[in-house]
């Protein structure tokens, strides 16, 4: 079964009926509750470890509702040098992204921070 992110909101995400209120990992039918990174409001490069797991063709990073978190060019650097394509979106665009990337069939991961 895929896991299908219903509805987002700051702080809380539902997903195949269940609802999240920490930092998740979305991909398939996995969801990995509390992901959290070595600086709360930056991806580093040893963060993505659980993403790379899932060997996807795309990672979608949420930013959070506000934009906060940061992406660091060493990790874009490195998921395009695996050939992997990357989002940096707002949480509520990064979600609506991955649902899209889902129907179309391809192998996403959505990383999403849900406040700030």
């Amino acid at each position: 079964m895929v896991c299908l992110v219903e509805e987002y909101e700051f702080g809380r995400i539902k997903i195949s009926g269940k609802n999240y209120t920490s930092d998740v990992i979305v991909s398939g039918d996995a969801v990995e509750d509390g992901w959290w990174r070595k600086e709360g409001h930056e991806v580093n490069p040893e963060d993505i470890a659980p993403i790379l797991k899932f060997n996807p063709e795309v990672v979608v990073f949420g930013t959070g509702y506000y934009d906060r978190v940061k992406v660091k060019d060493e990790v874009i650097k490195e998921l395009e040098k695996r050939g992997i394509r990357v989002l940096i979106l707002k949480t509520q665009d990064a979600v609506a992204a991955y649902g899209k990337l889902v129907d179309e069939g391809k192998k996403a991961v959505l990383a999403a921070h849900l406040t700030c």
